[in-house]
Formats: structure tokens, sequence, C-alpha cells
């Protein structure tokens, strides 16, 4: 089973890096596979940590795909971490295992601390459709159009009959990356 989360990571020298991240529940310990090359994987290769975080507010998921506004961190006492500053929940991640991968590497994490900040509500269909989308815009360059537009008008169905203005806004900036590939796709195809 995955989970969509967000996980920041610091760099050496201190930079937040915040990504959506599907990570799974293995044993008591949580695995990450990012993507090479990426942000997320070299930060923790360098730190040997990372932080997930809970969230229900979708708008921190596209604001990530979408190269958005930047989302307000925390850094974590004593640790080169930092953390969602309005995130429900977090787990300070340690590295304890990587399985080297050309496309994935497998990041195996254990919990070194867990923190409660607000109860979570649940999700309504129009959140689970924004992350949805979300999941196929990191996908962008890998997935035929046809099925990034069929998804996309089945997941129209649910932010317009449950979306409040958070799931609204995170829609747009999704739809718009969408739009922005479609644009550059045709261009490429007319060249």
């Amino acid at each position: 089973m995955i989970y969509e989360t967000i996980i920041t990571s610091c760099s050496a020298t201190g930079e937040v890096h915040v990504a959506p991240f599907g990570i799974q529940w293995q044993e008591g310990r949580v695995l990450i596979m990012p993507f090479q090359p990426s942000t997320t994987l070299d930060n923790i290769l360098q730190t040997q940590l990372a932080v997930m975080n809970l969230s229900d507010d979708v708008r921190v998921f596209a604001a990530a795909i979408a190269k958005k506004t930047s989302v307000a961190t925390v850094a974590i006492a004593g640790m080169p971490a930092a953390r969602l500053k309005d995130s429900l929940a977090h787990h300070l991640l340690a590295l304890d295992q990587v399985e080297e991968d050309a496309v994935r590497p497998k990041l195996w994490m254990r919990v070194v601390s867990s923190e409660t900040h607000a109860p979570f509500m649940g999700f309504n269909r129009a959140q689970a459709a924004v992350i949805e989308l979300a999941v196929l815009v990191s996908r962008l360059q890998r997935l035929p159009v046809e099925k990034i537009t069929q998804e996309m008008q089945y997941l129209q169905i649910a932010i317009d009959k449950t979306a409040g203005p958070r799931e609204l806004e995170a829609w747009q900036w999704l739809v718009d990356c969408v739009n922005n590939h479609l644009t550059q796709q045709s261009g490429l195809q007319q060249a």
C-alpha cells in the first residue's frame, strides 16, 4: 500500500526541499523510492535524514509539483531537518539502508521520532482528485497525453461536486501545468 505524504529534506547547507512522495510502511520502516536524479535523494544521502509530513492541505502537494509558492517549514531542533509548519503530524526519519537502482533506489528509513500537531478530519473526493492529478503531473514526461486528459476528465467530476477554495486553487495550478505541457508537446510536433 502506498501512502501519499510530503517529504521534507535538507541539503548539506541547510536548504529545505519539499516534495510529495508516495511511501510504503514495511516491517516498521518507511520505504522512499525517489527517481534519479532527485534533490530529495541527494539530500537524504548527504544528511541521512528526512521528515515525512502528513497534511490534508492538498495545496502543499500541488504547490510542490507546480513549483508555486514556497511552503512554510520549521526547523527540527538539533537536527539538519525541517518539517511543514502546518502539518497534521510528522515523523523524523533516519536512513537505515540503501538499495541501489539506476532508476529508483530504495531508501529504507527508520522513524526516530513522531509528533501530532492537529487531528485528521478525513479527505473529501476533491482532495483525493487533486492528489491523483499531482501524481499524473509529476509523470507528464512518462505518460501519453491521452491518458492524462482522460484521467483529468474523470477527476474533474469530484472537483465539480466537492471542491472548496483550497482544492480549486490546487487543481488550477496542476491544470496549468498540464496545459503548459500540452502546448509544448503540440509546438514540438509542429516544428
